[in-house]
């Protein structure tokens, strides 16, 4: 179980990062393009103020022992961005700004106990509410990224980037083909097992390189700053 309160820094300094490039964007930038195909600046923006709603309901079940799902329907995550997307620049960041708000609110309310409690992701596992500032700290990092407002993944807190490569490594591991793998290694950190790995096939570098190369946002800097020996894996698509 990681610690919420490390972890509620991590998501607090994204988004500190994250409402000063936001704040930074020109009007009418949040219709262009952001680094994920079919979704616009605006797109993002709304997904992330909803996000951190959808995980205060999840910190709320935790408190209250209410059932309150991240989303009511399937379709309420897809319509809510959707609706949200064209907005003003001005309506967005507000709307950014009080979310995230609300999420530090509610994270602050909890109890010892309450974050040891089962809520279920929006991928429909449980898990203890001690893993909802992961949630919101990957979410709001990844996708600063993804604004393309010139933030690389090397602006990532290299213990948190470190913890991504390991939760990615993880996540992966079920999902690479049988037999196959990596060594993946950062020094200072140590290191993570992707898959079933034949002896010698390694990764090595910085956590955030490392951590670029798995999310598929590594651009020649970061992939530039990997050593790799045998052969790879073909990664799945996360995210």
């Amino acid at each position: 179980m990681r610690e919420p309160a490390r972890v509620l820094g991590w998501a607090d300094d994204g988004q500190h990062r994250l409402r000063q490039a936001v704040d930074a964007l020109p009007e009418g930038s949040v219709t262009e393009p952001s680094a994920l195909p079919g979704w616009t600046r605006g797109h993002l923006v709304t997904h992330l103020a909803r996000n951190a709603d959808a995980l205060v309901n999840l910190l709320t079940w935790a408190g209250t022992g209410i059932r309150t799902p991240m989303y009511t329907s399937p379709d309420q995550r897809v319509t809510d961005i959707e609706a949200g997307a064209g907005r003003p620049l001005a309506e967005q960041r507000a709307d950014l700004r009080e979310s995230a708000a609300r999420f530090r609110k509610a994270a602050e309310a909890l109890s010892a106990d309450a974050w040891a409690a089962a809520v279920v992701s929006g991928q429909g596992r449980e898990i203890p509410a001690s893993e909802v500032p992961w949630l919101r700290a990957r979410e709001v990092w990844i996708h600063l990224v993804d604004l393309r407002v010139g933030v690389g993944m090397d602006t990532l807190p290299p213990d948190f980037a470190w913890a991504l490569v390991r939760d990615v490594a993880g996540w992966m591991s079920a999902r690479v083909e049988t037999g196959t793998g990596a060594e993946l290694a950062a020094e200072g950190y140590g290191t993570v097992v992707l898959g079933t790995p034949a002896t010698g096939v390694t990764v090595t570098g910085p956590p955030y390189a490392l951590a670029a190369w798995l999310t598929g946002r590594g651009g020649p800097q970061e992939l530039r700053e990997l050593r790799v020996t045998g052969e790879l894996p073909d990664l799945p698509r996360w995210l």
